[in-house]
């Protein structure tokens, strides 16, 4: 069982740019079609700035993290046990090429199913901009499968 005293955990803090090209490449392999996503003209005949982040898109940056296997090793998952159970974005204001994002990961709880054989591994993470503006609240749930 993974241990609860986790629960509240913070995990270190790192940085992530929004990269134009990036952008630009993330929108054509989920195949988003809007110009808005990969011509700036477009974006700035709709009204923004610059291009802005498809919606799934900070995940991605989430996991540029500069070590992505943070969570597991905190926690001593069995890596071909892991499963990504959910995803989950709540904006709160628009995200940009060229912004650079704060992220800050917390382990918001831990609980099983099935008598333990399911864990789940609740990580909250708080992004901000370059201006301090929170701009998105990332929810994912790790599932640790036994048995």
């Amino acid at each position: 069982m993974i241990d609860k005293q986790y629960i509240g955990h913070r995990l270190p803090a790192f940085s992530a740019e929004v990269e134009k090209g990036r952008l630009k490449f993330f929108a054509k392999a989920i195949g988003q079609t809007d110009p808005v996503y990969t011509d700036e003209a477009a974006a700035r005949a709709a009204g923004h700035p610059g291009l802005p982040v498809p919606p799934t898109f900070l995940f991605c940056l989430e996991m540029e993290s500069p070590n992505p296997g943070a969570l597991r090793e905190l926690l001593d998952l069995p890596l071909p046990k892991i499963l990504h159970g959910e995803q989950r974005f709540h904006y709160h204001a628009m995200v940009y090429a060229g912004d650079m994002l704060s992220f800050e990961q917390r382990i918001a709880d831990i609980y099983d199913k099935k008598g333990g054989l399911l864990e789940f591994i609740v990580r909250e993470t708080r992004v901000t901009n370059q201006h301090g503006t929170h701009v998105a609240d990332l929810h994912g749930i790790t599932v640790v499968r036994h048995g």
